[in-house]
This record gives C-alpha cells, structure tokens and sequence, in this order.
C-alpha cells in the first residue's frame, strides 16, 4: 500500500514539473522557430515553416552584434564576481567558525540580515559615483560580490563544522602557518560547497536583470538579459526573435546545472549534518 501511494506521489511530481517547467521552455523553443506572424499567436502550434537559422542569426547580428558582446560583459562580470566571492567568503567563513565568541555571533547576524534585507539602489548609486565605479565593470563586480555575500558566507560557515579541528591542529603541530593551512588543506575540502555557491551564484549574477540596468547603464555595458529589449517596443514585439534570444541566454546556466547538479546537492546538505 505504501508501495503505491509512493508511485502515485511521484507520478504526480513529474506530471506537475512537466506542466510547470518543460511546457514554457518548450513554448519559448517552438515560438522561437516562427516567423513574427505566427509568434504573435502566442499557442503551442507547431510552426507551418521553420526559421531557426534566420531568427538566431538575426538576433546575433542585432544591434551591431549586441547580442554576443553582452555575452563577453555578462561572463567578465560572473567570473570575477565569483573568484573575488569565494575568496572572500571563504577565508572570513574560516575564523569565524573556527573563534566562536561575541564577534562572530554578531558577524552571522549580520550576514543573516543581509539576506533579509533588500539592497538600496540610490544610495549604492551615490557610493559608486562617488568613489568613481559607477558604470564600471569593476563597481558591478562589487555589487554583485556584495549582494551575494551574505548567502554565500553563511553556507560556507555551516559547511565548516564538517572539517574536525583535529586536522587543524595536526597542521599547526608540523609547522604549517594560518595561510598555507587554509589553502593547502582546509580550501581543497570545501570543494563540495563552493560547487555549489559557483553555480548558484554565477545562474543568479549572469541572470541578473536589475542591478546592471541600475548601475550599469550604457549599450556598450550591455548584459545579456538586457538585449532583451531589442525584440520589444512600445506598438509591437518581434515575440519569434525575442524568444530565440531567450533560448539563447538559457543555455550557459542549463550547461551549468546538468553537469553540477549532484555536487549542487552536496555542497547545500553537507552543511547541515552538524549545527
């Protein structure tokens, strides 16, 4: 009996993924090989002719190219946000496991209000301008650093509690120094977690739509959910195109969670064998 109810549970979980995730992405595929005509109809329609090599080489060629320059901004920003991310939240996650105390208790709180409590654009804004990042890549590298700061920190704090002291000690006892012991034995044991933060963060930040519209404005600054716009106006949307561009943008974050998504699931449940 229990058998069968389980059967029934997830026959009813794939029914409702299918329905809820690969029925619009396959909306999005179909669209995407219509002329602007039957686009416009918006159905599942298969369509009459297929213009699959038209409509992505004109989304290519859009704008001057927009289209594969926003791909070179959007990658530049992702990369350096998540180098500089892991770097910095993992050596802060380190002592602040490692020490507890009322600094550390204080530092969690905050990290914990960072991902409660929205960011603020025109004051971010007028910081940036000031210290003359705003419209830069590196000021939106900093955003994106900040922004994902927060989760990315108290993840890496909770995953430490898997590493025994004891192979803190035992490095310290032959001679090993605070950085040689991060990086040489305590960094390569977060492997499983910074997989995880990778991949989630670098979806989130090569997704991102508000914050480079806000604080990285200018069509040379592009990012690729912002060549979004070259497909709608104010009186008509070329739907075929702007549904190619879309498919288009899907594809890095898709590579991404096909070939990490055991190691996605590791890295968020490891940290919760211990408290």
């Amino acid at each position: 009996m229990k058998h069968v109810k389980q059967i029934i549970v997830e026959t009813i979980a794939v029914i409702l993924s299918i329905i809820i995730f690969w029925i619009p992405f396959l909306f999005v595929i179909i669209t995407s090989f219509k002329d602007q005509t039957q686009a416009a109809e918006m159905n599942l329609n298969l369509p009459t002719t297929y213009h699959i090599i038209e409509n992505y080489s004109t989304v290519l060629k859009a704008e001057k190219g927009m289209v594969i320059r926003a791909f070179f901004n959007s990658t530049l920003i992702t990369f350096l946000s998540i180098v500089i991310l892991t770097l910095i939240c993992s050596m802060a996650a380190f002592p602040l496991q490692r020490k507890k105390g009322k600094v550390s208790n204080i530092i969690s709180v905050i990290a914990l209000a960072g991902l409660m409590i929205p960011p603020a654009i025109v004051p971010t804004i007028w910081v940036l301008n000031g210290i003359g990042l705003f419209k830069t890549m590196i000021g939106m590298v900093l955003v994106e650093v900040a922004i994902a700061t927060p989760f990315s920190l108290l993840l890496y704090k909770s995953f430490m509690t898997t590493i025994p002291r004891e192979i803190d000690e035992a490095a310290i006892v032959d001679g090993c120094g605070k950085i040689k012991l991060f990086f040489s034995i305590i960094f390569p044991l977060l492997k499983p977690v910074t997989a995880t933060i990778v991949v989630l963060t670098s979806v989130n930040i090569f997704n991102d739509f508000v914050n480079p519209l806000y604080f990285l404005p200018g069509a040379k600054n592009a990012t690729i959910q912002l060549t979004l716009y070259n497909f709608t106006g104010r009186y008509a949307s070329s739907w075929n195109l702007l549904f190619a561009n879309a498919v288009l943008i899907s594809i890095p974050p898709l590579i991404l969670f096909i070939f990490f998504n055991k190691k996605i699931v590791a890295g968020m449940t490891s940290g919760a064998i211990k408290g």
